[in-house]
This record gives structure tokens, C-alpha cells and sequence, in this order.
């Protein structure tokens, strides 16, 4: 794990153990705050326990200085976009990282910044044919453990809280926004296709899943093992970041095509191309979390009042205000659309039996399957690839010639 992961991972935790303490639960906190804390100093790895001493001083400073942030109390919208745009610069941080590293080994040298396992998140296929190897043969990857890992991670936080992880933490989401953002500048019309349009496009995300999954669940499982200690698996990530890198024309073409779906509409790439977003968007119906609708209270319903405040919040276009438990597949659970209610109890994000959680709850739910999980894997020797340094610098090296 490298010194931006474990910096990463100690910030989400300490702020995490945090939000619980100023939430109330002081004995959660304490408990939550030792556990950690041993977890990490136990690995006796210095770059996480140094990275856990620095947390809790940026905790100390942010408690001082900053009390409105590490307490939790800032707007929902604030805080979304705090935790999104601070995962956006440690994946950004990664990204530099993995290329300083690939270069490294490009050139013959033996690296002297260690390649960053996170980067793994990247190869959902890896992932998924490592989960089935798990699950059918009881063997684990040791070249890319982190892919596993991290696809349990996102497909968790689906079950648990919705699709959350889209709406909160994914950095191509983000990027998303901003193109989004930047035509709006230019072209400020909403420019939404019609649902004659919109339907048939959202469904290509469905079929790019189940090319992925047809991928997965295709492959023979006496293969698996063969496939994970073959060549091409060990250097997937870099096959990855070539095709980013150097795209041919037909590549070229696609990414044009998801940058103007994203600049077109807000949401476009996560509402027509991911198919992380499609995964998530079918395990949210399982979630027992949802945005609700408390007609009671709900100037609608109580006071006879023509209000779509929510509604219009919303970038997925939901008709919030239309509905009394929200399932669509496209709510990402931002909280939009209960940060713009102009009556608090009206809606709220809560299971059935009316449990409500807050956008304090969400933010500490959502980082801690994102950060405990992965350093309970480091900590069980299942996160760091075992391809030795000399494997990779040679078969950087014939790149080109190594295939499926």
C-alpha cells in the first residue's frame, strides 16, 4: 500500500470515527477510533501509521479551526462535493503515481515510487473473474488482489446505501459534472431528449454490463487459474492505461461520443454509458435505503401547495415530488432533492420502518465500506500484488507482443 493510499485511507477513517463521535455516539466513536487505530499500528507498516498520526492532527486542527467541517454540520451539498472532490485528487495523486512508476520500468529502472494497488479499481473484468475463482475454487489472485477487492467495495455500497458511491464518490461522475457544467456556460438550454430517445439510451449501459458479464461468467472456471497466472493477466493494468494512452481512431471516436453525452446532459455518462452505474442502478432496488416522501408533511399533499422543488433539484430528472418512496435506478442518492425540500420532514433517506439516515450517517457509512474493507484485506495479505518488480519491467518491455 503506498503512502497515498494509507493517507487516504487513515483521512476517510479518522473523519469517519469523527463524524460518529460529534453525531452523538461518543462510545461508538471510542470504540470505532481504538479498533482503527490497532488495526493499523498492528501492521506495523510505517507509511500507515504514519499516515493515521497525521490524520488525527488534521483532525485536531479541523476541530479547531474548522468545526462546522470535521463535525459534520455543513450542508449536505457541501459535504458531498468535499468528500468527492478529496477522493477525485487521491485517485489523481494515484494516477501520477502508477505513470511515474510505469515509466520507471519503461526505461529499465527499478522504480523508486511503488506502484499504487488501488489502481486495480480499474479492472472490473479482473475482478470479476477473481471473485469467481474465490467463490468457485476457493483461490485468490496474487497479481491484481486489490481488483477484488475494490469491486466487493462498490458493489456493497449498491446493497447498502443505494448508489450512493456514484452519486458521492466516483471521480468520472465528477468530471462529468464539470463538463456538464462548462456547456452549460456556452449553451445554457437543458437540451433533455425525449423519452422515446432517453429510454433506448439508457439501455446501452445494461448492454455494456452484460457484455462484462458475459465475459465473467463465460469463462470456463478450469481456466481461471490459468488465466490469472497468465501474462497478460499480471500487466492487465498497464493494457488498461495503453489503451487510454495511445486510443486508435475507433477509440477516439467512443470517447468523443461519451464526452459529448456527458457535456449534453447532466448525468449523461452515468445515466447512458457506465456499466458500474447499471450493476449499482439493479443492486439499489435491494437496498432498504431510499429517498422517501412523507405526504404529511409534504406542502403538496398537507397544504394543497404546487411545489416540485425536489423534483427540479434532482439531476437525474426524477419526479420526486410524484412519488412516495423513490426506486428509480438512476438515484445516485446525492440528497438534492432533501437539501432543496423547504419542509425537513417531508424527505428523508431512510428504510421502511422508517430509520432515517443523514448526510453525516450516509458520509460515514459510504467511507467506511470504502476504507475498512480494504485495509482489512492488507491487513490478510489480500490487497498488495505479489508480481515480482523484474516481471513487469520485462513484460513492459514486450508489451505489444503479449495478448489474451
Amino acid at each position: 500500500m503506498s503512502f497515498i493510499e494509507s493517507l487516504t485511507l487513515a483521512l476517510a477513517l479518522t473523519y469517519s470515527v469523527s463524524l460518529i463521535y460529534w453525531s452523538g455516539k461518543k462510545w461508538g466513536a471510542l470504540v470505532s477510533g481504538g479498533l482503527v487505530s490497532a488495526a493499523i499500528i498492528s501492521s506495523l507498516y510505517w507509511p500507515l501509521i504514519v499516515a493515521l498520526a497525521i490524520a488525527a492532527i488534521g483532525a485536531g486542527l479541523a476541530a479547531k479551526f474548522k468545526p462546522e467541517l470535521i463535525q459534520g454540520e455543513s450542508r449536505a451539498n457541501n459535504m458531498r462535493e468535499g468528500v468527492q472532490h478529496l477522493l477525485a485528487l487521491s485517485m489523481l495523486i494515484v494516477g501520477v503515481q502508477f505513470a511515474v512508476n510505469t515509466a520507471l520500468l519503461k526505461s529499465g529502472i527499478t522504480p523508486w515510487l511503488m506502484r499504487p494497488d488501488v489502481g486495480d479499481a480499474f479492472l472490473p473484468i479482473a475482478g470479476g473473474i477473481e471473485l469467481k475463482a474465490i467463490i468457485n475454487l476457493g483461490i485468490w489472485d496474487k497479481n491484481h488482489p486489490a481488483a477484488a477487492v475494490m469491486l466487493t467495495v462498490v458493489l456493497l455500497t449498491g446493497l447498502l446505501c443505494k448508489r450512493a458511491f456514484c452519486g458521492w464518490a466516483c471521480p468520472l461522475g465528477l468530471a462529468g459534472e464539470y463538463l456538464y457544467k462548462l456547456r452549460t456556460r456556452f449553451i445554457k438550454q437543458e437540451l433533455l431528449p425525449p423519452a422515446w430517445i432517453d429510454w433506448p439510451l439508457r439501455m446501452l449501459k445494461y448492454l455494456l454490463l452484460l457484455a462484462l458479464l458475459y465475459i465473467v461468467i463465460g469463462m470456463p472456471t478450469m481456466s481461471i487459474p490459468g488465466y490469472l497466472n497468465s501474462n497478460y493477466h499480471k500487466i492487465a493494468d498497464l493494457k488498461m492505461a495503453l489503451f487510454f494512452i495511445t486510443p486508435g481512431l475507433v477509440t477516439l471516436v467512443c470517447f468523443g461520443i461519451i464526452l459529448s453525452l456527458a457535456a449534453w446532459r447532466r448525468q449523461g455518462f452515468c445515466r447512458y454509458i457506465c456499466p458500474y452505474g447499471a450493476l449499482l442502478g439493479i443492486l439499489s432496488f435491494l437496498s432498504p435505503l431510499k429517498i422517501r416522501r412523507n405526504t404529511e408533511h409534504c406542502l403538496i399533499d398537507a397544504k394543497g401547495m404546487n411545489c416540485d422543488k425536489c423534483s427540479r433539484s434532482c439531476p437525474a430528472n426524477i419526479s420526486v415530488h410524484k412519488q412516495i418512496n423513490i426506486r428509480s435506478d438512476e438515484c445516485q442518492a446525492c440528497m438534492r432533492c432533501v437539501s432543496a425540500c423547504p419542509k425537513k420532514e417531508a424527505l428523508s433517506f431512510s428504510t421502511r420502518n422508517g430509520w432515517k439516515l443523514s448526510a453525516r450517517g450516509l458520509t460515514i457509512m459510504l467511507l467506511t465500506i470504502m476504507f475498512l474493507l480494504p485495509l482489512v484485506a492488507y491487513l490478510g495479505g489480500f490487497w498488495h500484488s505479489e508480481t515480482p518488480v523484474e516481471a513487469r519491467m520485462y513484460l513492459i518491455q514486450h508489451l505489444d507482443k503479449i495478448g489474451h
